[in-house]
């Protein structure tokens, strides 16, 4: 058994990948074109029944019973009426035979086609009329599932709380005693255990059971049954596009076995309403309601009844709406080309004056360039004015104690030696230099204010500069500041500065080492730091 289940849940597998290949708006397409040629398939089997009524005409009861069988299962989902009509000939004439088979047959044929067309009460009283025991299995299987499938439209219809679930337990009773019947690999088995499954609530269990609906040998009205059935399974698993396709291939299946005892079109309206394909689903109702009324079938006519105003209703707003949408867009589209022409006169305009005005703002624009020229040149004469003075007063220190030297040498023998030693003493060329080191301090930092800050910004917080108190810059920073101001080369620097070159070079590189900035970039960083 274990291995019979899962062979079936292998089939369903199949099945339900086939069907999410095949994409809903192809088969809407399909199912389109099959309502198209749907009096084409009609014809067909008008003229397959027109062939079984010529043979009516023999006398032979046996023969003739037969033959209203063909005729019966040729109307039952094709027409009520007329499968009416042969179902009580048969059981007419079954009763003249006094064959107590076929009278149970006809019986079940009866009460199948009262079922059909919704008439719950009077099949109910008939069906309490046969008794099924020794008929062949075919015909009990038959019987049973009739009695299953009242019950379960009887639940259907009901939906009450007390008596539904009793309704669908006694269904699943009478399956019970078909499918002990049935052939387990068959595909009636495979359908009616799965409807049973489905029905007790057990979607799970149904889904591993029901059967490949793309397995070969399966008739239109079997693939029409079991895709309707499945569709609904997957409802109930809110797979809604799985039971679209599914519920368009019954109708498909439907159509082209010219059935219209039917739930395919009605279910499949009803979902594509929910989904808001307003037009399919308009299409696919008028569908449901000419299969209803072609057949006779009362409960699908009321059924159909209650949703179709529903979907008309909302196919006519939609379609106002639309209207109502074409003409806010016509509006609007006018409303675009009115402001567009006066738009291009005002552009026209505009582009004019933009000419006027852009040759006024060239000339002001090489005026206003030839003033920032002048102010970096004025920039560049005030920065080499301040290294220049500063040059020039590190040279004049440097002649100043080069004279006290010179003055020692010569008033070594001097009789006023003592008293222009005390002269020449008193001048401290260290202070000289504190003191011009102090002035250029000053200048600079005037010029360029926030030196300080923006070179330490090159740094992280460990290695940035921190000054003495009354420092105003260091030897770190005036290295940097000369080079600021133009003075590049390391023996002034280092002149300047009373350094050896080696000294300089070795400050420079120390410093640089301890910036945030790669080494050849540093010193444009400082160059970069603007003036005041």
């Amino acid at each position: 058994m274990n291995r019979i289940l899962g062979s079936l849940a292998l089939f369903m597998f199949v099945t339900f990948t086939a069907v999410a290949k095949a994409p809903v708006d192809s088969l809407m397409k399909e199912l389109n074109k099959a309502m198209e040629q749907s009096t084409l398939y009609d014809s067909i089997k008008i003229k397959r029944i027109d062939s079984l009524r010529s043979r009516l005409q023999r006398r032979d009861p046996h023969t003739l019973y037969n033959s209203y069988l063909q005729l019966y299962n040729a109307y039952k989902v094709f027409n009520f009426d007329s499968a009416f009509v042969y179902a009580q000939l048969m059981e007419n004439l079954s009763e003249q035979l006094q064959d107590p088979v076929r009278i149970v047959e006809a019986k079940v044929k009866m009460g199948y086609i009262l079922l059909s067309s919704g008439m719950f009460t009077e099949t109910a009283a008939f069906i309490n009329t046969i008794n099924a025991n020794g008929s062949p299995d075919s015909t009990k299987i038959e019987y049973y599932l009739m009695k299953s499938r009242l019950y379960f439209d009887l639940a259907d219809y009901n939906q009450d709380k007390y008596y539904t679930p009793e309704y669908i337990r006694t269904a699943s009773r009478y399956i019970d005693s078909a499918l002990h019947l049935m052939s387990p690999n068959s595909f009636e088995y495979r359908y009616n255990r799965g409807l049973q499954q489905f029905k007790l609530g057990n979607v799970k269990e149904a889904l591993s059971i029901y059967p490949n609906l793309d397995q070969p040998g399966l008739t239109d009205r079997q693939i029409a049954v079991s895709a309707c059935t499945l569709g609904a399974i997957y409802v109930a698993t809110e797979k809604i596009d799985t039971a679209i396709a599914l519920m368009i291939r019954s109708a498909i299946s439907d159509i082209r076995a010219s059935t219209k005892e039917t739930m395919a079109s009605y279910s499949l309206a009803t979902l594509l309403f929910e989904k808001g394909d307003i037009k399919n689903a308009s299409h696919c109702i008028e569908r449901a309601i000419a299969e209803a009324v072609f057949y006779g079938a009362r409960q699908r006519k009321v059924m159909v009844s209650s949703i179709l105003p529903i979907i008309e209703r909302e196919r006519i707003l939609t379609a106002e709406e639309r209207t109502k949408s074409l003409l806010i867009y016509a509006a609007i589209v006018t409303l675009l080309l009115v402001a567009l022409v006066v738009l291009a006169i005002t552009v026209f305009r505009q582009v004019r004056k933009l000419k006027v005005a852009q040759r006024i703002i060239t000339e002001a624009h090489l005026k206003q360039q030839e003033i920032n020229n002048q102010l970096l040149e004025a920039n560049k004469i005030k920065e080499e004015y301040v290294g220049y003075c500063f040059n020039i007063n590190a040279t004049y220190i440097a002649k100043l104690e080069k004279l006290k030297q010179t003055l020692e040498q010569k008033l070594t023998d001097s009789k006023s030696t003592a008293e222009v030693k005390f002269i020449i003493n008193n001048i401290n060329i260290r202070q000289e230099r504190d003191e011009l080191f102090m002035n250029f301090d000053r200048v600079f930092l005037k010029i360029f204010p926030h030196f300080v800050t923006a070179f330490n910004d090159l740094f992280d917080k460990d290695n940035q500069v921190i000054l003495k108190e009354n420092e105003l810059l260091n030897t770190d920073l005036r290295i940097f500041a000369l080079i600021r101001i133009g003075i590049n080369d390391n023996e002034k620097i280092a002149s300047i500065l009373e350094y050896s070159v080696n000294t300089i070079y070795a400050y420079k590189t120390k410093i640089k080492k301890r910036s945030l900035m790669p080494s050849e970039e540093f010193e444009q960083r400082i160059m970069d730091i603007k003036a005041l």
